[in-house]
């Protein structure tokens, strides 16, 4: 996990008892604080460090350096080979890493297992929508190419795997489309489970800030560096960028309506 000072106490502590609180329980809790935090938020971290000392370890990166170089930081100092992704603002499911490990019990081929999402704005009992991802390895190969096919705040990776491939690189706003990209190109073998993993917070911001001219710039920079590792073709590239721009530059409004029409269930 990875925090950073714009985000809210009481959302972290929420998504730190819903991964203390699994069904399969942590043997290890790696806490990247990002930058200089709120008081509020050393409290909530404090609290845990003293609650949970055998398995609550936090590491601290002077200055802010992003989710992408403050997720490869945390990664080297996780001890275990199989790893779970988890936002700090967000809610897992109880049995999500049973069911995770499970999986990668019965395949040892397995390199990533994600699963679903279910969003919510305010009250976690009050559902606005689901992203839905597929499940089996040839349908993400198929889905890579048009969307993100993995959940990022729901997937368990193996480190070895990640860290084979590069790691989180620089690529705004797309560093987890972008790794998994290069992890299907080098052949690890993924899948997503057909559960809801994990409750995510999905609010107007999160709509504004996939937006504008730069992020219009992202995307054709992520679309040229899928074509360049053969991930889509020259006719992918020119379809699938140019109907991300037009969602990005429309309004705000509108782009909420394509949202919840198209993207969402």
């Amino acid at each position: 996990m990875s925090v950073y000072k714009k985000e809210k106490a009481e959302y972290l502590q929420l998504a730190l008892d819903s991964v203390i609180n699994q069904t399969l329980k942590p043997d290890e809790i790696v806490l990247v604080q990002d930058g200089e935090l709120t008081e509020v938020l050393y409290t909530v971290i404090e609290k845990y460090k003293q609650k949970y000392p055998a398995i609550f370890k936090t590491y601290a990166l002077k200055q802010n350096q992003g989710l992408g170089k403050a997720l490869n930081y945390g990664m080297e100092k996780c001890s275990n080979e199989l790893i779970a992704r988890m936002d700090t603002d967000d809610i897992a499911e109880p049995k999500r890493f049973e069911l995770q490990i499970h999986e990668f019990i019965k395949d040892k081929e397995l390199a990533l297992c994600g699963g679903q999402i279910a969003e919510f704005a305010d009250n976690t009992n009050e559902i606005t929508g689901y992203r839905n991802v597929p499940l089996t390895h040839n349908e993400i190969l198929t889905f890579v190419k048009k969307r993100n096919p993995f959940n990022h705040m729901t997937v368990m990776f193996k480190k070895q795997a990640v860290q084979n491939v590069g790691g989180y690189q620089h690529m705004p706003y797309f560093e987890d489309y972008w790794l998994w990209a290069r992890l299907l190109k080098a052949g690890y073998k993924t899948k997503n489970v057909d559960n809801v993993l994990v409750k995510v917070r999905a609010d107007q911001d999160m709509i504004a800030r996939r937006g504008g001219w730069e992020y219009v710039r992202c995307i054709t920079r992520f679309e040229q560096a899928l074509y360049k590792i053969g991930i889509i073709n020259l006719i992918n590239f020119l379809v699938y960028s140019s109907l991300r721009s037009i969602v990005a530059i429309i309004p705000e409004s509108l782009r909420l309506i394509v949202y919840k029409w198209k993207l969402r269930k």
